[in-house]
């Protein structure tokens, strides 16, 4: 059962080891699944214990808490969702680098010695990329018009996500990233605000901007700075799906310059997967932003992407496409696709984290910011981009595991961030934007 739909119970339950079975029997009959317990307190007559429960979704574990507290000899105390504990305080710290135990450290850290450092990038503005957070930091921004399926939020709940975003840098690419959500609605606004305090950052990752107010805010940002700007759920999404698509098409024998492809949606992630596509050199790349026209574009493809509505794709779509289809189905929270529908596909792909093949940004942009970073990129290129596409890929081909039910390697793969950022690097070098020209 997954980890996001657990709570944890406070309840108290009379002393004795029957009043405990027939808690965890209440719990098993319920659906649910013990996942974990700690004692509280305890007395002669009542032990209070936190009982972590693991349900199917939310409705689950409101049910199997009710059946809990029925339990003779048992009372619940309290609820708390795990989810929710998790955030507490937020998921972000800031920690020094350095110590300051004494004054020699203080004086080097700050005043009088930190005047020189200053003088330094006076005269040589480069210097604060060694010498300052800039050369290992992006800024995450959001105005949360468009959060995780969820729509229009607003900056300020956007910032669990951007939170999440960075924490992900930092565990997986040792990027430090910091979370902006900007309380404003008008897109030359965003990018004017973004453009005046960029100079302490390396990189931008645009996040959960609704269209078509994040390709204007990426446009004008892209041409106002000479740092990378990377939107996250165009590229970084679409770099995902090419490298799925990449694979899937080696599984059934194709090849990408031979194949005709359907692209689904209107949004962001569909619309830079088309131009990766057409990069790649696919024979025919077909871009549906409606369902109807879907309908009719899916006809003789080799291969559907999804990344527009749950159920908009039938098993009769699939008996259209050319023999051995594979399907990347990246709607959420459910694929485009049903499961039990895709027995005639020959690859499927979604972005669901409890079925093989996920699909999703996180396997991209933290490979592409470590990669962009360590060369001091000006500008996030095509040619990086694709370049972490095909790393991804390659993830999995040099382990010798390619599979129809393994075409992407997980986030958690240890080759896959070095892999991805050192072709990035590499990318960015041959193309001119990046600064430092020779690798370390």
């Amino acid at each position: 059962m997954p980890s996001n739909a657990s709570v944890i119970v406070r309840a108290e339950l009379s002393a004795g080891p029957e009043v405990l079975s027939h808690a965890m029997t209440a719990i098993t009959m319920a659906g649910g699944e013990v996942d974990g317990m700690d004692t509280v307190r305890s007395t002669r007559e009542t032990i209070t214990r936190d009982i972590v429960i693991l349900g199917a979704d939310e409705r689950a574990t409101d049910a199997i808490v009710t059946s809990l507290g029925n339990v003779q000899g048992v009372t619940v105390h309290g609820v708390t969702n795990a989810i929710f504990r998790a955030h507490e305080g937020g998921m972000l710290t800031m920690r020094t680098r350095i110590p300051v135990r004494n004054r020699d450290d203080l004086s080097m850290a700050y005043t009088p010695g930190v005047a020189r450092v200053c003088m330094a990038i006076h005269d040589n503005l480069d210097r604060a990329w060694d010498l300052t957070i800039k050369g290992n930091s992006v800024m995450v921004i959001s105005d949360g018009s468009a959060l995780v399926g969820q729509g229009d939020l607003g900056p300020l709940a956007a910032l669990p996500v951007l939170e999440g975003l960075s924490l992900f840098m930092r565990e997986k690419a040792a990027v430090d990233a910091f979370p902006l959500p900007i309380d404003l609605d008008d897109p030359a606004a965003i990018a004017d605000t973004v453009i005046k305090i960029a100079s302490v950052f390396g990189g931008i990752h645009v996040a959960d901007i609704s269209a078509p107010n994040c390709f204007e805010i990426t446009r004008i940002l892209r041409g106002a700075l000479d740092i990378p700007v990377v939107h996250g759920d165009a590229e970084g999404t679409a770099a995902a799906l090419l490298a799925g698509t990449l694979n899937g098409l080696a599984v059934v024998g194709k090849n990408i310059a031979e194949s005709r492809i359907c692209v689904a949606g209107p949004g962001p992630g569909a619309m830079a997967y088309r131009h990766f596509a057409e990069k790649a050199d696919a024979a025919e790349v077909r871009g549906a932003e409606t369902h109807e026209a879907m309908r009719d574009l899916v006809k003789g493809a080799d291969v559907y992407v999804g990344v527009s509505y749950p159920g908009s794709l039938s098993r009769e779509d699939v008996a259209g496409m050319n023999a051995d289809p594979v399907v990347l189905a990246l709607g959420m929270p459910n694929p485009e696709l049903d499961p039990g529908d895709a027995d005639g596909v020959a690859v499927f792909a979604t972005g669901r984290p409890d079925m093989p093949n996920q699909i999703n940004s996180t396997l991209a942009f933290p490979g592409i910011w470590r990669g962009l970073l360590d060369v001091r990129a000006t500008e996030a290129s095509d040619d990086a981009l694709m370049a972490a596409a095909c790393a991804i890929a390659n993830v999995v081909v040099e382990e010798g595991a390619l599979s129809a039910d393994y075409v992407v390697p997980s986030v958690f793969n240890k080759r896959l961030v070095p892999a991805v950022a050192e072709a990035v690097a590499e990318a960015s070098r041959r193309s001119g934007s990046a600064r430092v020209t020779t690798a370390a």
